[in-house]
């Protein structure tokens, strides 16, 4: 009888130990809310940010305005992200959501990339989508789908995904991201233009190309 007493007060220690050492952090908010502030002059240190005093909370801290306006999409890839994070309204701090609008040219894509921090539900308001995901080593498995106006898709999170414009009409397209702060790589930037760039050498492995080839893909991006 002493020894189970003596192996649940040892557990109980290391328990207690272990609540101890995880004590600066906590899953979920514990408070209404956390408005982001860059000056700690006048905030408290909560969840691990400093966040403006409740009491002095304004309505534009939880506002954004501009989602109906069309996004630039002169570009390259023939798209645009508008994005609507915790940058833009400082009180999606700590609520772990975010949202975005995705504009494409004609036969524009938002190019295959990942959301390290986020899950991503996009809904297609306008035009029509051919849209996919690849899951993780070995299987690499390519799963896609065509969307139409109405028509939502979920993209999991880290799992690089893309979406492509169909049609030669502009198309729209709107996300949420579970995340204040999804975060975003974009695989072809970050390989071929990073900074500094990759040894080409490793590139050259890497995706079995000619070494020119890669030092051609690495001068345009």
């Amino acid at each position: 009888m002493k020894g189970i007493h003596s192996i649940f007060l040892a557990c109980f220690l290391v328990s207690a130990f272990a609540c101890f050492l995880a004590s600066a952090f906590d899953p979920s908010p514990l408070q209404d809310f956390c408005v982001a502030i860059n000056d700690p002059k006048d905030g408290v240190f909560v969840n691990g940010k400093f966040c403006k005093d409740p009491k002095l909370a304004v309505a534009d801290d939880f506002f954004y305005s501009g989602l109906n306006k069309p996004g630039n999409t002169y570009n390259r890839v023939g798209s645009n992200v508008t994005t609507v994070n915790v940058d833009q309204i400082p009180g999606l701090n700590t609520l772990g959501i975010s949202l975005v609008r995705i504009d494409y040219a004609p036969y524009g894509e938002n190019p295959p990339h990942t959301h390290p921090r986020g899950t991503e539900i996009l809904v297609v308001a306008q035009g029509t989508l051919y849209v996919g995901f690849v899951t993780s080593n070995p299987e690499n498995h390519l799963i896609t789908k065509i969307l139409y106006p109405g028509d939502v898709f979920v993209f999991p999170i880290g799992l690089i995904h893309f979406q492509y414009n169909l049609g030669n009409t502009p198309a729209v397209a709107f996300a949420g991201l579970s995340s204040q702060n999804a975060g975003v790589i974009t695989i072809a930037n970050a390989v071929f233009g990073s900074n500094p760039p990759i040894n080409p050498d490793v590139l050259t492995k890497a995706f079995q190309l000619d070494k020119n080839v890669v030092t051609h893909l690495q001068s345009i991006f």
